[in-house]
Protein backbone atom coordinates (compact mmCIF):
# COMPACT_ATOMS: atom_id res chain seq x y z
CA UNK A 1 0.00 0.00 0.00
CA UNK A 2 1.47 3.73 -1.00
CA UNK A 3 2.17 5.17 1.75
CA UNK A 4 0.21 8.71 0.28
CA UNK A 5 -2.76 6.49 -0.38
CA UNK A 6 -2.46 5.49 3.65
CA UNK A 7 -2.30 8.62 4.51
CA UNK A 8 -5.10 9.88 2.73
CA UNK A 9 -7.22 7.26 4.11
CA UNK A 10 -6.02 7.79 7.86
CA UNK A 11 -7.32 11.62 7.52
CA UNK A 12 -10.67 10.25 6.42
CA UNK A 13 -10.58 8.27 9.44
CA UNK A 14 -10.26 10.93 11.35
CA UNK A 15 -13.39 12.57 9.82
CA UNK A 16 -15.35 9.14 10.45
CA UNK A 17 -14.30 9.40 14.34
CA UNK A 18 -16.66 12.69 14.57
CA UNK A 19 -19.09 10.72 12.16
CA UNK A 20 -19.09 8.15 15.02
CA UNK A 21 -19.56 10.58 17.63
CA UNK A 22 -22.59 10.72 20.51
CA UNK A 23 -22.35 6.88 20.93
CA UNK A 24 -23.02 5.97 24.83
CA UNK A 25 -19.34 4.37 26.08
CA UNK A 26 -21.73 2.15 28.13
CA UNK A 27 -23.31 0.17 24.93
CA UNK A 28 -21.68 -2.67 22.96
CA UNK A 29 -21.46 -1.08 19.95
CA UNK A 30 -20.24 -2.68 16.18
CA UNK A 31 -19.19 -0.45 13.56
CA UNK A 32 -18.85 -1.99 10.23
CA UNK A 33 -17.25 -0.26 7.07
CA UNK A 34 -19.22 -1.69 3.95
CA UNK A 35 -17.94 -1.98 0.76
CA UNK A 36 -21.47 0.08 -0.95
CA UNK A 37 -21.11 3.42 -1.48
CA UNK A 38 -24.34 4.58 0.07
CA UNK A 39 -26.48 2.85 2.71
CA UNK A 40 -28.49 -0.11 1.48
CA UNK A 41 -32.01 0.76 1.55
CA UNK A 42 -33.84 0.13 4.78
CA UNK A 43 -37.44 -0.59 4.17
CA UNK A 44 -37.35 -4.12 3.60
CA UNK A 45 -35.74 -4.90 0.42
CA UNK A 46 -32.54 -3.69 -0.02
CA UNK A 47 -30.32 -3.14 -2.71
CA UNK A 48 -26.71 -3.11 -3.26
CA UNK A 49 -26.57 -6.23 -3.88
CA UNK A 50 -26.46 -9.18 -1.32
CA UNK A 51 -24.37 -6.44 1.02
CA UNK A 52 -27.51 -5.50 1.38
CA UNK A 53 -29.56 -8.53 2.64
CA UNK A 54 -26.35 -9.05 4.53
CA UNK A 55 -26.67 -5.47 6.47
CA UNK A 56 -29.98 -4.09 6.26
CA UNK A 57 -31.62 -6.98 5.20
CA UNK A 58 -31.67 -9.92 7.51
CA UNK A 59 -30.51 -7.96 11.13
CA UNK A 60 -33.85 -5.73 10.59
CA UNK A 61 -35.71 -8.37 8.52
CA UNK A 62 -37.02 -12.05 8.27
CA UNK A 63 -38.59 -13.62 5.75
CA UNK A 64 -40.78 -16.88 5.45
CA UNK A 65 -37.74 -19.07 5.29
CA UNK A 66 -33.90 -18.36 6.34
CA UNK A 67 -30.35 -19.64 5.31
CA UNK A 68 -29.01 -21.36 8.04
CA UNK A 69 -25.82 -19.13 8.86
CA UNK A 70 -24.67 -20.60 12.15
CA UNK A 71 -21.62 -23.21 11.04
CA UNK A 72 -18.46 -22.46 9.60
CA UNK A 73 -17.62 -25.92 8.58
CA UNK A 74 -21.44 -26.93 6.86
CA UNK A 75 -23.14 -26.28 3.63
CA UNK A 76 -25.47 -22.94 4.36
CA UNK A 77 -29.59 -24.46 4.08
CA UNK A 78 -32.64 -22.98 3.65
CA UNK A 79 -34.63 -23.46 7.18
CA UNK A 80 -37.67 -22.04 8.41
CA UNK A 81 -38.44 -18.03 9.39
CA UNK A 82 -41.25 -16.82 9.99
CA UNK A 83 -42.97 -20.23 8.44
CA UNK A 84 -42.33 -23.17 10.09
CA UNK A 85 -43.32 -25.87 7.47
CA UNK A 86 -44.49 -25.14 4.07
CA UNK A 87 -45.53 -27.89 1.36
CA UNK A 88 -46.76 -27.75 -2.29
CA UNK A 89 -50.13 -29.19 -3.23
CA UNK A 90 -50.24 -32.53 -4.16
CA UNK A 91 -53.18 -31.93 -7.05
CA UNK A 92 -51.82 -28.59 -8.24
CA UNK A 93 -48.18 -27.95 -7.98
CA UNK A 94 -48.18 -24.45 -8.73
CA UNK A 95 -49.47 -23.80 -5.21
CA UNK A 96 -47.82 -23.88 -1.80
CA UNK A 97 -49.34 -23.91 1.60
CA UNK A 98 -47.33 -21.83 4.29
CA UNK A 99 -48.05 -22.37 8.21
CA UNK A 100 -46.92 -19.22 10.25
CA UNK A 101 -44.90 -18.58 13.48
CA UNK A 102 -47.18 -17.57 15.99
CA UNK A 103 -46.71 -15.01 18.42
CA UNK A 104 -44.19 -12.78 16.24
CA UNK A 105 -44.37 -9.25 16.45
CA UNK A 106 -42.74 -6.25 14.26
CA UNK A 107 -40.68 -3.61 16.12
CA UNK A 108 -43.79 -1.33 16.27
CA UNK A 109 -45.38 -3.74 18.36
CA UNK A 110 -48.59 -4.94 15.76
CA UNK A 111 -48.84 -8.62 15.05
CA UNK A 112 -47.32 -10.58 12.30
CA UNK A 113 -50.47 -13.15 10.36
CA UNK A 114 -51.17 -14.06 7.10
CA UNK A 115 -52.48 -10.70 6.23
CA UNK A 116 -48.77 -9.51 6.78
CA UNK A 117 -47.52 -11.95 4.10
CA UNK A 118 -50.33 -10.85 1.75
CA UNK A 119 -49.04 -7.38 2.08
CA UNK A 120 -45.85 -8.06 1.34
CA UNK A 121 -46.07 -10.20 -1.62
CA UNK A 122 -48.70 -7.52 -3.19
CA UNK A 123 -46.17 -4.43 -2.60
CA UNK A 124 -43.78 -5.84 -4.91
CA UNK A 125 -46.77 -7.57 -7.40
CA UNK A 126 -50.18 -5.68 -6.70
CA UNK A 127 -50.03 -2.42 -8.97
CA UNK A 128 -53.42 -1.14 -7.93
CA UNK A 129 -52.63 -1.62 -4.37
CA UNK A 130 -52.18 1.59 -1.94
CA UNK A 131 -48.62 0.39 -0.94
CA UNK A 132 -47.50 -1.04 -4.38
CA UNK A 133 -44.08 0.27 -4.74
CA UNK A 134 -42.21 -0.05 -8.03
CA UNK A 135 -38.82 0.67 -6.19
CA UNK A 136 -38.74 -2.44 -4.59
CA UNK A 137 -40.00 -4.85 -7.59
CA UNK A 138 -36.32 -5.18 -9.28
CA UNK A 139 -34.35 -6.51 -6.46
CA UNK A 140 -37.52 -8.75 -5.67
CA UNK A 141 -39.38 -10.03 -8.71
CA UNK A 142 -36.12 -10.78 -10.49
CA UNK A 143 -35.06 -13.16 -7.57
CA UNK A 144 -38.65 -15.00 -7.60
CA UNK A 145 -39.89 -14.21 -11.04
CA UNK A 146 -42.66 -17.39 -11.04
CA UNK A 147 -44.51 -15.84 -7.57
CA UNK A 148 -48.09 -14.24 -8.86
CA UNK A 149 -50.44 -14.05 -5.50
CA UNK A 150 -50.85 -15.04 -1.82
CA UNK A 151 -53.93 -15.86 0.00
CA UNK A 152 -54.26 -15.66 3.41
CA UNK A 153 -56.53 -19.17 4.44
CA UNK A 154 -56.41 -18.40 8.27
CA UNK A 155 -54.06 -16.00 10.35
CA UNK A 156 -51.23 -18.48 10.53
CA UNK A 157 -51.80 -20.30 6.80
CA UNK A 158 -51.29 -18.72 3.65
CA UNK A 159 -51.14 -19.96 -0.08
CA UNK A 160 -48.78 -18.96 -2.48
CA UNK A 161 -49.35 -19.98 -5.99
CA UNK A 162 -46.63 -19.54 -8.91
CA UNK A 163 -46.79 -19.01 -12.69
CA UNK A 164 -45.80 -22.73 -12.87
CA UNK A 165 -44.85 -25.51 -11.16
CA UNK A 166 -41.69 -24.35 -9.26
CA UNK A 167 -39.53 -26.66 -6.65
CA UNK A 168 -37.33 -23.65 -5.90
CA UNK A 169 -39.76 -21.33 -4.27
CA UNK A 170 -39.26 -22.05 -1.18
CA UNK A 171 -35.16 -20.72 -1.04
CA UNK A 172 -35.76 -18.06 -3.68
CA UNK A 173 -38.36 -16.69 -0.52
CA UNK A 174 -35.47 -15.95 1.37
CA UNK A 175 -35.63 -12.88 -0.49
CA UNK A 176 -39.03 -11.61 0.32
CA UNK A 177 -38.60 -9.45 3.91
CA UNK A 178 -41.21 -8.92 5.65
CA UNK A 179 -42.05 -5.37 6.39
CA UNK A 180 -45.13 -4.11 9.00
CA UNK A 181 -48.70 -3.00 7.50
CA UNK A 182 -49.36 -1.36 10.39
CA UNK A 183 -46.41 0.55 10.66
CA UNK A 184 -46.69 1.80 6.78
CA UNK A 185 -50.31 2.49 7.13
CA UNK A 186 -49.39 4.95 10.21
CA UNK A 187 -46.52 6.50 7.94
CA UNK A 188 -49.15 7.00 5.08
CA UNK A 189 -51.97 8.57 7.21
CA UNK A 190 -49.00 11.14 8.63
CA UNK A 191 -48.84 12.31 4.74
CA UNK A 192 -49.53 16.16 4.62
CA UNK A 193 -53.37 15.89 3.26
CA UNK A 194 -51.99 18.56 0.80
CA UNK A 195 -50.73 15.55 -1.09
CA UNK A 196 -53.55 14.04 -3.05
CA UNK A 197 -52.14 12.15 -5.65
CA UNK A 198 -52.12 8.10 -4.53
CA UNK A 199 -48.71 7.33 -5.53
CA UNK A 200 -47.28 10.18 -4.60
CA UNK A 201 -49.04 9.17 -0.90
CA UNK A 202 -47.68 5.82 -0.98
CA UNK A 203 -44.42 7.01 -2.43
CA UNK A 204 -43.78 9.33 0.69
CA UNK A 205 -45.06 6.39 2.99
CA UNK A 206 -42.59 4.45 1.94
CA UNK A 207 -39.41 7.20 2.29
CA UNK A 208 -40.82 7.52 6.01
CA UNK A 209 -40.96 3.85 6.56
CA UNK A 210 -37.25 3.54 5.66
CA UNK A 211 -36.33 6.70 7.91
CA UNK A 212 -37.67 4.43 11.05
CA UNK A 213 -38.24 0.58 9.82
CA UNK A 214 -40.38 -1.91 10.87
CA UNK A 215 -39.62 -5.50 10.68
CA UNK A 216 -39.79 -8.76 12.78
CA UNK A 217 -35.41 -9.24 12.94
CA UNK A 218 -32.98 -9.33 16.03
CA UNK A 219 -31.99 -4.93 15.29
CA UNK A 220 -34.41 -2.14 14.61
CA UNK A 221 -33.36 0.29 12.50
CA UNK A 222 -33.04 3.86 14.67
CA UNK A 223 -30.93 6.53 12.77
CA UNK A 224 -30.33 6.90 8.81
CA UNK A 225 -27.98 9.19 7.40
CA UNK A 226 -28.11 8.76 3.86
CA UNK A 227 -24.88 8.14 2.30
CA UNK A 228 -22.97 8.46 5.58
CA UNK A 229 -24.19 6.36 8.21
CA UNK A 230 -27.44 3.39 9.79
CA UNK A 231 -27.76 2.95 13.23
CA UNK A 232 -29.62 -0.38 14.66
CA UNK A 233 -30.31 -1.14 18.39
CA UNK A 234 -30.95 -5.13 20.12
CA UNK A 235 -34.34 -6.13 19.67
CA UNK A 236 -34.34 -7.74 23.11
CA UNK A 237 -37.96 -9.13 22.53
CA UNK A 238 -36.72 -11.36 19.26
CA UNK A 239 -38.82 -14.66 19.12
CA UNK A 240 -35.93 -16.55 18.58
CA UNK A 241 -33.68 -16.86 21.41
CA UNK A 242 -30.53 -18.30 20.00
CA UNK A 243 -30.79 -14.86 18.06
CA UNK A 244 -31.64 -12.37 20.61
CA UNK A 245 -28.29 -10.19 20.03
CA UNK A 246 -25.80 -9.46 22.69
CA UNK A 247 -25.06 -6.32 20.59
CA UNK A 248 -26.39 -2.73 21.83
CA UNK A 249 -26.32 -1.09 18.95
CA UNK A 250 -24.97 -1.68 15.73
CA UNK A 251 -23.38 1.13 13.10
CA UNK A 252 -23.20 0.87 9.50
CA UNK A 253 -20.69 2.72 7.33
CA UNK A 254 -20.72 3.13 3.79
CA UNK A 255 -16.96 3.29 2.69
CA UNK A 256 -16.17 2.01 -0.88
CA UNK A 257 -12.84 2.58 -1.25
CA UNK A 258 -10.67 -0.68 0.07
CA UNK A 259 -7.75 2.08 1.86
CA UNK A 260 -9.82 3.94 3.26
CA UNK A 261 -11.53 1.08 4.67
CA UNK A 262 -8.63 -0.23 6.27
CA UNK A 263 -7.34 2.83 7.62
CA UNK A 264 -10.48 3.16 9.43
CA UNK A 265 -10.38 -0.33 10.84
CA UNK A 266 -6.29 0.49 11.58
CA UNK A 267 -7.17 3.36 13.66
CA UNK A 268 -9.99 1.68 15.37
CA UNK A 269 -12.56 3.42 14.16
CA UNK A 270 -14.03 0.98 13.27
CA UNK A 271 -14.43 -2.75 14.43
CA UNK A 272 -14.86 -4.63 10.99
CA UNK A 273 -14.45 -4.11 7.47
CA UNK A 274 -15.77 -6.19 4.18
CA UNK A 275 -13.10 -7.04 1.87
CA UNK A 276 -9.71 -5.85 2.66
CA UNK A 277 -7.62 -4.86 0.32
CA UNK A 278 -5.33 -8.01 -0.06
CA UNK A 279 -1.44 -6.09 0.61
CA UNK A 280 -3.04 -4.79 3.97
CA UNK A 281 -3.46 -8.24 5.32
CA UNK A 282 0.12 -8.48 6.71
CA UNK A 283 -0.14 -5.09 8.59
CA UNK A 284 -4.18 -5.97 9.71
CA UNK A 285 -2.90 -9.39 10.96
CA UNK A 286 0.16 -7.41 12.63
CA UNK A 287 -1.79 -5.45 14.36
CA UNK A 288 -3.73 -8.04 16.25
CA UNK A 289 -6.84 -8.11 13.92
CA UNK A 290 -8.69 -11.19 12.49
CA UNK A 291 -9.25 -11.82 8.93
CA UNK A 292 -12.22 -14.21 8.75
CA UNK A 293 -12.86 -16.29 5.55
CA UNK A 294 -14.57 -19.48 4.11
CA UNK A 295 -15.40 -20.64 0.77
CA UNK A 296 -18.38 -19.03 -0.85
CA UNK A 297 -21.04 -20.66 -3.10
CA UNK A 298 -20.23 -17.18 -5.50
CA UNK A 299 -18.63 -16.68 -9.09
CA UNK A 300 -17.09 -13.75 -9.58
CA UNK A 301 -17.40 -13.73 -14.05
CA UNK A 302 -18.02 -11.40 -17.31
CA UNK A 303 -21.42 -12.35 -18.55
CA UNK A 304 -21.46 -11.86 -22.18
CA UNK A 305 -23.99 -10.12 -24.25
CA UNK A 306 -25.27 -12.40 -26.83
CA UNK A 307 -27.38 -9.37 -28.96
CA UNK A 308 -26.75 -9.07 -32.55
CA UNK A 309 -23.44 -7.72 -33.71
CA UNK A 310 -21.83 -8.99 -30.18
CA UNK A 311 -18.15 -10.54 -31.66
CA UNK A 312 -19.07 -13.09 -28.09
CA UNK A 313 -21.74 -14.53 -30.45
CA UNK A 314 -18.73 -17.01 -31.60
CA UNK A 315 -17.84 -19.83 -29.36
CA UNK A 316 -14.54 -20.05 -30.07
CA UNK A 317 -13.81 -16.78 -28.59
CA UNK A 318 -15.94 -17.15 -25.41
CA UNK A 319 -13.87 -20.33 -24.95
CA UNK A 320 -10.72 -18.69 -25.80
CA UNK A 321 -11.00 -15.90 -23.10
CA UNK A 322 -11.59 -18.56 -19.96
CA UNK A 323 -8.55 -20.36 -21.13
CA UNK A 324 -6.35 -17.19 -21.42
CA UNK A 325 -6.24 -16.45 -17.85
CA UNK A 326 -3.62 -17.50 -15.21
CA UNK A 327 -6.15 -18.13 -12.70
CA UNK A 328 -3.33 -19.03 -10.51
CA UNK A 329 -1.64 -15.92 -10.85
CA UNK A 330 -4.52 -13.65 -9.89
CA UNK A 331 -4.93 -16.23 -6.56
CA UNK A 332 -1.55 -14.73 -5.80
CA UNK A 333 -2.17 -11.20 -6.74
CA UNK A 334 -5.12 -11.40 -4.40
CA UNK A 335 -3.41 -13.18 -1.45
CA UNK A 336 -4.77 -16.63 -1.79
CA UNK A 337 -8.12 -15.47 -0.97
CA UNK A 338 -9.96 -16.71 -4.24
CA UNK A 339 -10.95 -20.58 -4.92
CA UNK A 340 -10.11 -20.96 -8.95
CA UNK A 341 -13.34 -22.30 -10.93
CA UNK A 342 -14.43 -24.65 -13.14
CA UNK A 343 -17.58 -23.44 -13.87
CA UNK A 344 -20.57 -21.92 -11.99
CA UNK A 345 -20.00 -24.65 -9.22
CA UNK A 346 -17.04 -27.19 -8.45
CA UNK A 347 -16.61 -30.83 -9.51
CA UNK A 348 -17.91 -32.09 -6.19
CA UNK A 349 -20.76 -30.12 -6.53
CA UNK A 350 -24.03 -32.52 -7.29
CA UNK A 351 -24.66 -30.05 -9.67
CA UNK A 352 -21.66 -30.35 -11.92
CA UNK A 353 -22.50 -32.46 -14.57
CA UNK A 354 -19.12 -32.81 -16.31
CA UNK A 355 -18.83 -30.29 -18.99
CA UNK A 356 -17.14 -31.34 -22.09
CA UNK A 357 -15.59 -27.81 -21.94
CA UNK A 358 -12.52 -27.61 -19.17
CA UNK A 359 -11.56 -24.40 -17.64
CA UNK A 360 -8.43 -23.95 -17.41
CA UNK A 361 -4.78 -22.08 -18.45
CA UNK A 362 -3.50 -22.48 -21.91
CA UNK A 363 -3.04 -19.26 -24.05
CA UNK A 364 -1.46 -21.85 -26.26
CA UNK A 365 -5.15 -23.06 -27.22
CA UNK A 366 -6.77 -19.86 -26.31
CA UNK A 367 -4.65 -17.97 -29.31
CA UNK A 368 -5.35 -20.97 -31.71
CA UNK A 369 -9.42 -20.42 -31.24
CA UNK A 370 -8.87 -16.75 -31.59
CA UNK A 371 -6.61 -17.29 -34.73
CA UNK A 372 -9.75 -19.35 -36.36
CA UNK A 373 -12.43 -16.61 -35.35
CA UNK A 374 -10.46 -14.20 -37.04
CA UNK A 375 -8.18 -11.93 -35.03
CA UNK A 376 -4.73 -11.34 -34.07
CA UNK A 377 -2.09 -9.03 -32.22
CA UNK A 378 -3.10 -6.26 -35.19
CA UNK A 379 -7.11 -7.03 -35.44
CA UNK A 380 -7.79 -7.50 -31.75
CA UNK A 381 -11.25 -8.20 -30.46
CA UNK A 382 -13.05 -5.19 -29.11
CA UNK A 383 -14.09 -5.66 -25.48
CA UNK A 384 -15.56 -2.92 -23.53
CA UNK A 385 -16.46 -4.66 -19.80
CA UNK A 386 -19.07 -2.72 -17.57
CA UNK A 387 -17.54 -3.04 -13.82
CA UNK A 388 -17.23 -0.90 -10.61
CA UNK A 389 -14.42 0.22 -8.34
CA UNK A 390 -16.39 -2.06 -5.21
CA UNK A 391 -19.39 -3.69 -4.47
CA UNK A 392 -20.95 -6.55 -2.70
CA UNK A 393 -19.09 -9.31 -3.36
CA UNK A 394 -17.42 -7.39 -6.22
CA UNK A 395 -13.85 -8.60 -4.21
CA UNK A 396 -11.34 -6.35 -5.26
CA UNK A 397 -12.95 -5.11 -9.02
CA UNK A 398 -10.41 -2.62 -10.02
CA UNK A 399 -7.18 -4.81 -10.13
CA UNK A 400 -8.68 -7.84 -10.87
CA UNK A 401 -10.37 -6.36 -14.35
CA UNK A 402 -6.43 -4.71 -14.63
CA UNK A 403 -5.55 -8.21 -14.35
CA UNK A 404 -7.56 -9.69 -17.35
CA UNK A 405 -7.15 -6.91 -19.45
CA UNK A 406 -3.61 -7.59 -19.54
CA UNK A 407 -3.76 -11.32 -19.67
CA UNK A 408 -5.99 -11.28 -22.28
CA UNK A 409 -3.98 -8.34 -23.96
CA UNK A 410 -1.69 -11.41 -25.36
CA UNK A 411 -4.72 -13.73 -26.74
CA UNK A 412 -5.74 -10.76 -29.27
CA UNK A 413 -8.44 -9.08 -27.11
CA UNK A 414 -8.59 -5.50 -26.95
CA UNK A 415 -10.29 -4.43 -23.37
CA UNK A 416 -11.76 -1.48 -22.43
CA UNK A 417 -12.79 -0.93 -18.83
CA UNK A 418 -15.93 1.55 -18.08
CA UNK A 419 -15.84 1.72 -14.15
CA UNK A 420 -18.85 3.26 -12.35
CA UNK A 421 -21.15 3.63 -9.35
CA UNK A 422 -21.98 0.01 -8.03
CA UNK A 423 -25.54 0.52 -7.74
CA UNK A 424 -25.37 2.25 -11.76
CA UNK A 425 -23.57 -1.36 -12.49
CA UNK A 426 -25.96 -3.95 -10.47
CA UNK A 427 -29.41 -1.64 -11.72
CA UNK A 428 -27.51 -1.88 -15.47
CA UNK A 429 -27.68 -5.85 -14.95
CA UNK A 430 -31.12 -6.25 -14.68
CA UNK A 431 -32.12 -3.56 -17.68
CA UNK A 432 -30.11 -5.53 -19.80
CA UNK A 433 -27.25 -5.10 -22.49
CA UNK A 434 -29.62 -3.10 -25.12
CA UNK A 435 -30.04 -0.67 -22.74
CA UNK A 436 -28.34 2.84 -22.98
CA UNK A 437 -27.54 2.53 -19.58
CA UNK A 438 -24.79 -0.43 -20.95
CA UNK A 439 -22.78 2.26 -22.12
CA UNK A 440 -22.22 0.28 -25.14
CA UNK A 441 -20.44 -2.79 -23.14
CA UNK A 442 -20.61 -6.24 -24.57
CA UNK A 443 -19.79 -7.55 -20.87
CA UNK A 444 -20.60 -6.90 -17.14
CA UNK A 445 -18.50 -7.38 -14.23
CA UNK A 446 -21.23 -8.18 -11.83
CA UNK A 447 -20.95 -10.90 -8.99
CA UNK A 448 -23.54 -13.97 -8.50
CA UNK A 449 -24.61 -16.10 -6.06
CA UNK A 450 -24.88 -20.09 -6.27
CA UNK A 451 -26.37 -20.87 -3.28
CA UNK A 452 -29.46 -21.81 -5.41
CA UNK A 453 -30.57 -23.16 -8.23
CA UNK A 454 -32.43 -20.19 -9.84
CA UNK A 455 -29.46 -17.82 -8.82
CA UNK A 456 -26.77 -19.54 -9.84
CA UNK A 457 -27.89 -20.61 -13.50
CA UNK A 458 -31.44 -20.42 -14.19
CA UNK A 459 -31.81 -16.55 -14.45
CA UNK A 460 -28.85 -16.18 -16.62
CA UNK A 461 -29.69 -19.00 -19.08
CA UNK A 462 -33.77 -19.03 -19.40
CA UNK A 463 -35.54 -16.97 -22.24
CA UNK A 464 -38.18 -16.18 -19.62
CA UNK A 465 -35.31 -14.07 -17.90
CA UNK A 466 -34.40 -11.75 -20.34
CA UNK A 467 -34.06 -8.05 -18.97
CA UNK A 468 -36.26 -6.43 -17.34
CA UNK A 469 -37.85 -9.77 -15.71
CA UNK A 470 -34.08 -11.19 -14.34
CA UNK A 471 -30.50 -11.16 -14.80
CA UNK A 472 -29.86 -12.32 -17.96
CA UNK A 473 -28.18 -9.10 -19.12
CA UNK A 474 -26.83 -10.94 -22.17
CA UNK A 475 -30.22 -12.03 -23.75
CA UNK A 476 -28.55 -15.87 -23.37
CA UNK A 477 -30.69 -18.83 -24.00
CA UNK A 478 -32.63 -21.14 -26.55
CA UNK A 479 -35.37 -23.67 -26.60
CA UNK A 480 -33.20 -26.46 -25.42
CA UNK A 481 -32.12 -24.55 -22.42
CA UNK A 482 -35.73 -23.57 -21.58
CA UNK A 483 -36.01 -27.63 -21.98
CA UNK A 484 -33.66 -28.15 -19.51
CA UNK A 485 -34.56 -25.44 -17.08
CA UNK A 486 -38.00 -26.76 -16.96
CA UNK A 487 -37.18 -30.35 -15.98
CA UNK A 488 -35.41 -29.11 -12.75
CA UNK A 489 -37.89 -26.73 -11.82
CA UNK A 490 -40.96 -29.01 -12.36
CA UNK A 491 -38.82 -31.85 -10.02
CA UNK A 492 -39.73 -31.93 -6.66
CA UNK A 493 -37.46 -34.88 -5.76
CA UNK A 494 -34.32 -33.75 -4.43
CA UNK A 495 -31.85 -36.07 -5.50
CA UNK A 496 -34.00 -35.77 -9.48
CA UNK A 497 -33.63 -32.62 -9.25
CA UNK A 498 -29.73 -32.40 -8.74
CA UNK A 499 -29.61 -34.88 -11.71
CA UNK A 500 -31.61 -32.36 -13.69
CA UNK A 501 -29.75 -29.26 -12.95
CA UNK A 502 -25.86 -30.94 -13.19
CA UNK A 503 -27.28 -31.59 -16.62
CA UNK A 504 -28.08 -27.85 -17.12
CA UNK A 505 -24.83 -27.06 -15.56
CA UNK A 506 -22.60 -29.15 -18.02
CA UNK A 507 -24.61 -26.99 -21.25
CA UNK A 508 -23.25 -24.04 -19.84
CA UNK A 509 -19.82 -24.35 -19.08
CA UNK A 510 -20.11 -25.96 -22.99
CA UNK A 511 -21.45 -22.61 -24.06
CA UNK A 512 -19.99 -20.53 -21.70
CA UNK A 513 -21.93 -17.15 -21.48
CA UNK A 514 -19.36 -16.47 -18.70
CA UNK A 515 -15.25 -15.89 -18.37
CA UNK A 516 -15.38 -17.29 -15.17
CA UNK A 517 -12.97 -16.14 -12.91
CA UNK A 518 -12.96 -16.62 -9.33
CA UNK A 519 -14.55 -17.84 -6.65
CA UNK A 520 -14.95 -15.33 -3.64
CA UNK A 521 -13.39 -17.10 -0.09
CA UNK A 522 -15.16 -13.94 1.24
CA UNK A 523 -12.57 -11.72 3.79
CA UNK A 524 -13.27 -9.40 6.03
CA UNK A 525 -11.32 -8.43 8.54
CA UNK A 526 -12.49 -7.73 12.74
CA UNK A 527 -11.04 -6.23 16.00
CA UNK A 528 -10.15 -8.81 18.73
CA UNK A 529 -12.68 -7.47 20.65
CA UNK A 530 -15.71 -9.21 18.55
CA UNK A 531 -16.38 -12.41 19.34
CA UNK A 532 -19.03 -14.79 18.61
CA UNK A 533 -17.84 -14.73 14.82
CA UNK A 534 -19.04 -17.26 12.70
CA UNK A 535 -17.99 -17.03 9.44
CA UNK A 536 -20.13 -19.06 7.49
CA UNK A 537 -19.91 -20.81 4.00
CA UNK A 538 -22.26 -18.26 2.27
CA UNK A 539 -22.78 -14.50 1.10
CA UNK A 540 -23.89 -13.58 4.81
CA UNK A 541 -23.29 -13.78 7.81
CA UNK A 542 -25.06 -13.26 11.36
CA UNK A 543 -24.67 -10.50 13.32
CA UNK A 544 -27.16 -11.29 16.54
CA UNK A 545 -24.65 -13.84 17.98
CA UNK A 546 -21.87 -11.41 17.57
CA UNK A 547 -20.75 -9.73 21.08
CA UNK A 548 -18.32 -6.86 21.76
CA UNK A 549 -16.10 -7.10 24.81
Amino acid sequence: MKTSVLSRSLLAGIALGAMLGGVSAQEKVLRIGMTAADIPRTHGQPDQGFEGNRFTGIPMYDALTHWDLSSADKASVVIPGLATEWAVDAADKTKWIFKLRPGVKFHDGSAFTADAVVWNVEKVLKKEAAHFDASQVGVTVSRMPTLRTARKIDDLTVELTTSEPDSFLPINLTNLFMASPAHWAAKLAAVPASVSDAAERGKQAWLAFAAEPSGTGPFKGVRLQPRERFEMVANKGYWDPKRTPKIDRVVLLPLADANARTAALLSNQVDWIESPAPDAMPRITSGGFKIYSNPQPHVWPWQLSFVEGSPWLDKRTRHAANLCINRDELKTLLGGMMGVPKGSVDPSHPWWGNPTFDIKYDAAAAKKLMTEAGYSAAKPMKVKVLTSASGSGQMQPVPMNEFLQQSLKDCFFDVELDVIEWNAVFTNWREGAKDPKARGANAINVTFATMDPFFAMVRFTSTKTFPPVSNNWGYFGNDEFDGLISKARSTFDAKDRDTALAALHKRIVEEAPFIWVAHDAGPRAMSAKVTGVVQPKSWFIDIAPMSVE
